[in-house]
């Protein structure tokens, strides 16, 4: 990997850890559903503004549907999860659960496209499972009724990317992923707007979530995709998948640092269990076959949870 792929991928991984953060901050002002279309919505300013500038369209007319549906799955559900756990867990528990996207890859792939556990891939959902509950059970938050559903709503949003994934690979639709991001981004935006209207914002709000809002739009979540999908085109899926183990790093560094958070024991050790899972599943450090000389495979375009064929989108996310 060369130094300027490594500097993105170090990049991309303390925008997507330090997320988490601006949620916490942006969430108590806003609520889950504000800060959520506020994300959105500035995350899809900001990639359709690049796209114009480049000179790629999105084609709503044409792909309408399509936008809609990755954007109901893989942001708009799964951002409102997120920004309702931010309200009770903190942002280093938030980062380590967003790492069970993959996990939950493997097994939405698994009963939906027919791909094969293998053993070393089942070895790795049990890890990070316990990681989990390590994280859950046994981290400085007592595990009330109240942490454990904001826990389980974190893991319903990772779930939402898993889902997305298989959709979006099961679709093998034709759409660039830089398009499909901007896209469905947008619908995203769309389909929670009857709930803001239905719930406005009571009060205005004070200016540092006003910054954390635009922070999260625009630099975590719409630059953030962009540095993604670049590292993909340059390195590959594979390797740039590998941010995934990075994110929880970040995420409990901003919120000692910004946060005042508390790095204990038991929340390093679920960590290493869920990172250690997931690295099993996407076979890291596994050796594989050499491919006939005559038969290479095309590279495609995948996100842990997330893979299409060449030339195809992949949504997003990990979700952020």
């Amino acid at each position: 990997m060369r130094p300027a792929d490594l500097a993105r991928l170090v990049a991309l991984a303390a925008l997507w850890g330090a997320a988490f953060i601006f949620i916490r901050i942006a969430v108590v002002p806003l609520g889950a559903i504000g800060t959520a279309q506020a994300r959105l919505v500035l995350s899809g300013a900001t990639i359709a503004l690049v796209l114009a500038l480049s000179g790629r369209r999105l084609d709503f007319a044409r792909h309408w549907r399509h936008f809609a549906s990755v954007g109901a799955i893989n942001s708009a559900l799964p951002f409102v999860l997120f920004a309702w756990s931010a309200h009770h867990l903190p942002a280093s528990y938030l980062a380590v659960l967003n790492a069970t996207a993959s996990l939950f890859g493997a097994l939405v792939a698994a009963a939906w496209l027919g791909d094969r556990i293998t053993v070393r891939a089942a070895l790795g959902l049990a890890l990070g499972l316990a990681g989990v509950a390590t994280l859950v059970g046994l981290g400085p938050i007592a595990a009330t009724p109240t942490i454990v559903a904001a826990s389980l709503a974190a893991l319903g949003a990772a779930l939402c990317y898993a889902i997305a994934s298989a959709y979006v690979k099961r679709q093998s639709y034709a759409v660039d992923a830089p398009v499909l991001a901007g896209g469905s981004t947008i619908a995203a935006a769309a389909v929670l707007l009857p709930f803001v209207l239905a719930a406005p914002p009571t009060a205005v709000p004070p200016a540092d979530a006003v910054w954390a809002a635009i922070v999260l739009g625009v630099l975590c979540t719409g630059v953030a995709y962009l540095l993604y999908f670049r590292l993909v085109a340059d390195v590959g899926p594979t390797r740039a998948l590998t941010v995934t183990f990075l994110i929880p790093v970040f995420g409990m560094l901003w919120g000692a640092l910004f946060l005042g958070e508390a790095i204990t024991a038991p929340m390093l050790a679920g960590a290493a269990l869920v990172l250690v899972g997931t690295g099993m599943i996407l076979g890291v450090g596994a050796r594989r076959a050499a491919a006939p000389a005559a038969a290479p495979r095309a590279s495609g375009t995948e996100r842990g949870e997330r893979a299409t064929a060449p030339n195809r989108a992949t949504p997003p996310g990990r979700r952020r």
